[in-house]
């Protein structure tokens, strides 16, 4: 049974491998501790080949994609963190556009444009990657990843690959922003390797409209502020069920603008939350247990995370 030490130097893995790497570089919030050992797998050979060797090991494996909804412990990751950035080849079959899990979602809806191709218009802007994006089904303007997909390939344990093909998202395991791949569905613990997303060509009338939208779509995260400082996106889900979205659920509550050290609940958006200078996670974790606790405590309103929190805080 290989050690980190012996994953590292097997000459038969195409990797680039980083002791404690400092996973602040890696993700959107700009925080989170060091991961023990750092790969990047430049194939989806060498990918598998962690995977199999991280659990012939008993080693934790933790998989990265863009580092867009997870906050990450100030102590950071033990075991082996392989980041997926390097499985990013984009191809057009037929009427599906296939793409590499670590490809960025905003990038392939920019590919998608160059060729001629609609459909994925409204994930422009999306952070993170495409493997992220199926994981979480990702929600963008009323659409979802399950309304999207044609197929996903993922791996196994073994490191046997595997495609599944999807119609339609709910009746799949797919739900609001839960996937097969989450723990408890069908495929948890597989590793996602491509997608393929229903496209249609489009003549030139149709590509204006879709640059269009993504323009659009662009604007409007940039008015919401999704740039402006280091964050996650939202915070919590929304829960029809609470009457109104989470964002005005903590404004009423007077979450805005409200921090624990550098963690700051935006002053124009109250379901996201910022690195406003140098914060932790414990602080951004304290500040997120802060808001569920005022909800529950004012309203009897359970919050749900959409960010996940990995690692030892």
């Amino acid at each position: 049974m290989p050690t980190l030490g012996e994953i590292a130097q097997n000459s038969n893995i195409k990797a680039e491998f980083t002791w404690n790497e400092p996973l602040a570089r890696h993700t959107s919030y700009r925080m989170g501790g060091p991961a023990e050992l750092f790969a990047r797998p430049g194939d989806v050979a060498s990918a598998l080949a962690l995977v199999v060797a991280a659990r012939a090991s008993g080693i934790p494996l933790f998989v990265l994609g863009g580092g867009a909804n997870i906050l990450v412990g100030d102590r950071g990751i033990r075991g082996l963190v392989m980041d997926t950035s390097g499985l990013r080849d984009v191809k057009a079959e037929g009427r599906t556009l296939v793409a590499g899990a670590g490809m960025p979602m905003d990038e392939l809806c920019l590919q998608a444009l160059a060729v001629g191709l609609g459909g994925l218009e409204d994930f422009a802007g999306l952070p993170g990657s495409v493997g992220g994006a199926v994981y979480m089904n990702a929600r963008c303007y009323e659409r979802e990843m399950s309304q999207v997909l044609a197929w996903v390939s993922s791996a196994g344990p073994d490191g046997d690959i595997e495609r599944h093909s999807f119609e339609t998202g709910t009746a799949q395991g797919w739900s609001y922003k839960r996937s097969p791949w989450q723990p408890g569905g069908a495929r948890a613990g597989e590793l996602v390797l491509e997608a393929a997303f229903h496209v249609e060509p489009a003549d030139d009338e149709g590509a204006a409209r879709i640059a269009r939208v993504m323009r659009g779509r662009r604007a409007d995260r940039e008015a919401k502020g999704h740039y402006r400082l280091p964050s996650a996106g939202s915070v919590f889900k929304n829960d029809r069920a609470f009457g109104a979205p989470t964002g005005v659920i903590l404004d009423r509550l007077g979450m805005r603008g409200r921090r624990i050290g550098d963690a700051m609940v935006a002053p124009w958006h109250a379901n996201i939350f910022v690195n406003a200078g140098q914060a932790t996670a414990a602080d951004m974790r304290g500040l997120i247990e802060l808001a569920q606790d005022e909800a529950r405590g004012r309203l009897g309103l359970e919050l749900e995370t959409e960010v996940l929190m990995v690692g030892d805080f």
